[in-house]
């Protein structure tokens, strides 16, 4: 059986080109004169592309962001900075967007006997939904090779990946 000396495919004996590359061949098979045949070249891993990293920076929020701008391949590079930063803000912003609904909707729970407690927790799930859906679409935009900017937080993230 003989190898393409261009890319290691399979070739029939006695066939004049490659079925694999379109290479031309000798003609005669490998094992037949007698030489051991080449193994196919090894694929060289370099990690992940950019755009799967930038969409996996929002991942797990703010703990996937802060990974990305700590492993070596990724660090260096601004496209994934970028998406990693802008990850760990928007969650930061979100907590604290949590923080303070929680306690305006106690400090309205008291004074208004509950009611106005009553429809925070109602609000709820739409901050909840908001948030996850922004991030849907944060990560859509990062694999899709868009450096696209959240209002104010985006900004900043830009800012901090020096863009």
């Amino acid at each position: 059986m003989a190898f393409c000396a261009k890319c290691g495919a399979q070739v029939n004996e006695g066939s004049a080109f490659c079925p694999a590359c379109g290479a031309a061949t000798s003609g005669t098979s490998a094992a037949s004169s007698g030489a051991a045949a080449a193994p196919a070249p090894a694929a060289s891993s370099t990690g992940m592309t950019n755009n799967v990293a930038g969409m996996l920076c929002y991942l797990v929020g703010w703990i996937t962001g802060l990974i990305f701008l700590l492993i070596e391949p990724y660090k260096n590079d601004k496209f994934v900075r970028f998406h990693a930063f802008q990850s760990i803000f928007w969650d930061v912003a979100f907590i604290a967007l949590c923080i303070a609904s929680s306690i305006l909707g106690g400090v309205l729970g008291v004074v208004s006997n509950s009611l106005a407690g009553l429809l925070m927790l109602a609000i709820w799930p739409l901050l909840w939904l908001a948030w996850f859906g922004v991030k849907i679409l944060l990560m859509v935009k990062a694999y899709g090779n868009q450096t696209f900017k959240l209002p104010f937080i985006g900004d900043l993230a830009a800012k901090q990946a020096g863009m």
